[in-house]
């Protein structure tokens, strides 16, 4: 009987463990079965910060279209009420820029609803 020499799979699965591990500190980069506890570990926060991330970007974004609104006497709410009511599809994102790297047009932007939606 020829022999078998054993163990490709489970190297090739540790080294993939241990590769996914690298950076971390101490034990937990060197040892497998902590880094596989810490892998199994980062990988569930990274999916969770994926999701977090998207919400916190909505927030600054609503943060800074308030911000700059509130400079024309509006507030937030109306704000975001009179561009659903003339029919405006911008998202947050691109008001927030437009607040921030343009002034002008986001000051013409502001003249043009207060013009065309009268609030009851």
């Amino acid at each position: 009987m020829t022999r078998i020499k054993r163990g490709n799979v489970a190297r090739k699965r540790r080294k993939k463990v241990l590769k996914l591990a690298k950076g971390f500190r101490g034990s937990h980069s060197k040892l497998f079965r902590t880094a596989k506890q810490q892998v199994l570990k980062a990988l569930k926060y990274s999916y969770i910060g994926r999701k977090n991330k998207k919400r916190y970007y909505r927030r600054l974004w609503i943060v800074r279209i308030n911000a700059a609104v509130r400079l024309y006497n509006i507030n937030y709410s109306q704000f975001i009420y009179k561009l659903k009511k003339s029919n405006i599809a911008l998202n947050r994102k691109m008001l927030a820029q437009l607040a921030i790297i343009d002034d002008s047009a986001f000051n013409f932007f502001i003249k043009f609803l207060n013009s065309s939606v009268k609030l009851n």
